[in-house]
């Protein structure tokens, strides 16, 4: 018995004649996602994509928790293998599913032929199986209509797989196939939740953080670490580029209207992340934004912090709910490290008062209150890269 995980794809069977560059960057991931774990075989067919261990030590708990996080893949499942006699097939079955046979009253037996040359039809392969389970197993009945599980069985080119229901997979893309982007990660809920968003959409991204200490700490810092290695658990690895704002945003709120000081500091992040984003070779920012969650959040004020840059701002929130982030946040599971209560930078010298429709006009007065561009070089001057890998 062969055991493999084979991985369905989804949206990249539509990608017509770009397919075969999708399916490279696909398997590509998935091999550098797997290199740690064991030595595995990953090709394609019809498909579908077989990864295959290698190594009798791979852990294969690990390599199926590692594919369903890998953009591209729409579903997975384990599957035995044998050759694909009739009798082989049906000593499989009952064997490899032994543990979810044994828990359920009712069955039934589905087959796929891709081998459209097997001498079987696929009724007369679920009948020959379905009797043979229910030899082995005589508590079991069956029931087409609504069973408590469904054996499937495909026939392909080389061998026959048995399985059960297949998993959800990621969904989207390969990370790799959008081009690349740097998102404004914070401590918070939000900012994960749309960089994962926009990795499911084939982005490559690099992260880039405002510290602000002695107001923030290490402590925070190493928070939004272990945020973005739950990220680049779908992700992959990435950079992440932290920025000290700590002298602008004293300036900030030492001599510029306190109502203004969170889209006066929103426009600076905007304005340093352009310029490290673009030395990165990033296209385009990202921001985990939701329009009316919070003052600086506004249509308005949305305006005009974009008025601070040239590259195209992305904000894949912006028309959830806090509900929806919270419940992608469990999903990605990066919300019980978000609620951790360690100080962000975005949240220190917050105006009591925030004036939430700034007209733009009146924003870029204010800014001039300051020596924006030499705070914002000598914020440059001295960045700290991180290397961000899966855990």
């Amino acid at each position: 018995m062969h055991e493999v995980i084979l991985l369905k794809l989804g949206e990249i069977v539509l990608k017509g004649l770009n397919r075969r560059a999708f399916e490279d960057k696909l398997m590509k991931n998935l091999r550098r996602r797997l290199r740690k774990i064991g030595e595995f075989e990953v090709r394609t067919i019809q498909s579908t994509v077989y990864v295959i261990p290698k190594d009798k030590q791979a852990d294969m708990d690990l390599a199926e928790d590692a594919c369903s996080k890998v953009f591209g893949v729409v579903g997975y499942v384990r599957a035995g293998g044998s050759q694909k006699e009739i009798a082989e097939i049906q000593k499989l079955a009952p064997e490899y599913l032994r543990n979810e046979l044994s828990r359920v009253k009712t069955f039934k037996v589905e087959t796929k032929r891709s081998d459209k040359k097997y001498p079987l039809t696929s009724p007369e392969v679920s009948n020959l199986v379905g009797g043979y389970i229910l030899e082995k197993y005589p508590h079991l009945s069956v029931d087409v209509h609504n069973p408590d599980m469904i054996v499937r069985v495909e026939v392909r080119e080389e061998l026959a797989y048995v399985h059960g229901d297949v998993k959800a997979g990621a969904g989207g893309i390969p990370v790799g196939t959008g081009g690349r982007a740097a998102i404004l990660i914070s401590g918070g809920l939000d900012s994960p939740v749309a960089a994962w968003m926009m990795a499911k959409r084939g982005v490559e991204l690099t992260a880039i953080h405002f510290a602000s200490p002695p107001y923030t700490s290490e402590l925070a810092h190493r928070k939004v670490e272990n945020l973005l290695r739950k990220v680049a658990a779908y992700a992959g690895r990435m950079s992440m580029i932290t920025v000290e704002f700590t002298r602008l945003q004293e300036q900030i709120r030492d001599k510029c209207p306190q109502e203004l000081g969170t889209v006066l500091l929103r426009r600076f992040m905007i304005k340093a992340a352009e310029r490290i984003a673009k030395d990165e070779k990033c296209s385009a920012l990202i921001t985990g934004e939701s329009l009316g969650q919070v003052a600086s959040q506004t249509m308005q004020a949305i305006a005009c912090t974009d008025a601070a840059a040239d590259m195209p701002v992305f904000r894949p929130l912006i028309g959830l709910d806090k509900a929806e982030i919270i419940k992608l946040a469990y999903k990605i599971d990066t919300y019980e490290i978000s609620i951790e209560p360690y100080e962000d930078c975005c949240t220190i010298f917050t105006p009591r008062h925030p004036r939430t429709r700034p007209p733009l006009k009146v924003a870029e007065a204010a800014e001039k209150l300051i020596d924006g561009e030499a705070l914002l070089k000598e914020a440059l001057q001295s960045l700290r890269y991180t290397e961000i890998t899966p855990d």
